[in-house]
């Protein structure tokens, strides 16, 4: 190429959302790879990812349900302090469930966030049990991964260039609650992730009998 006076692309920086932390413990690898579940707030799975502006990076944090597939918590900040994005998204998913999350895993990659102790507290505080797969492997978390690979298709790659994180927000408010209540998914028989956690309740909620006066 120099020869020729060839000269390759550039590429642009490139921004990692996954920082391992360096540590000897880490919670064990619960899915290994077998995003199954058979009942909502079984099985969740997290993930952050970036969205370029023209104000900086906004860094989106999702957590989604394998039964349905829902998006049950989100986060768009300007950071990746814990705090801040990845926390912020799971206290959603907690306050959306408002249940109790007693048998729960909770699946991500090794990122520093993930494996924080704020972070895993607050799983345990839930009820849940954290759950991380191996280092630098996408295959460990592939369904959260798929998840913002729809997101970056169908939402952020149609409407770039993005001006704010803020713009970015308000958008993926709007798309989340799409998503969750009117995109078809070809892998729950297009039916929307409203509708399959709807259904699974109504199969597998007790039907009080009716009260007979004078009798408990």
């Amino acid at each position: 190429m120099k020869t020729r006076g060839i000269t390759g692309v550039r590429r642009g920086r490139t921004t990692f959302t996954t920082k391992p932390k360096k540590t000897d413990s880490y919670p064990a690898d619960k899915v290994n790879r077998q995003f199954v579940a058979t009942r909502p707030s079984q099985l969740w799975v997290a993930d952050i990812t970036y969205v370029a502006t023209w104000s900086g990076f906004a860094y989106v944090a999702f957590v989604t349900d394998v039964f349905s597939r829902k998006i049950v918590g989100w986060s768009v900040s300007s950071t990746l302090k814990t705090d801040m994005l990845p926390l912020q998204a799971l206290n959603m998913a907690a306050w959306m469930v408002s249940g109790d999350l007693t048998g729960l895993v909770h699946h991500s990659d090794r990122g520093s966030n993930y494996v924080s102790l704020a972070y895993t507290d607050r799983i345990v505080e839930l009820g849940g049990t954290p759950s991380v797969g191996s280092i630098g492997d996408s295959y460990d978390n592939a369904l959260a991964e798929s998840q913002f690979a729809l997101f970056k298709t169908e939402l952020i790659k149609k409407h770039r260039p993005w001006r704010s994180v803020e713009q970015v927000e308000l958008a993926t408010l709007e798309w989340v609650w799409w998503f969750n209540n009117q995109r078809l998914h070809s892998e729950l028989d297009y039916r929307t992730p409203a509708e399959v956690e709807a259904e699974y309740y109504a199969e597998n909620t007790p039907v009080l009998a009716p009260a007979i006066h004078g009798k408990q």
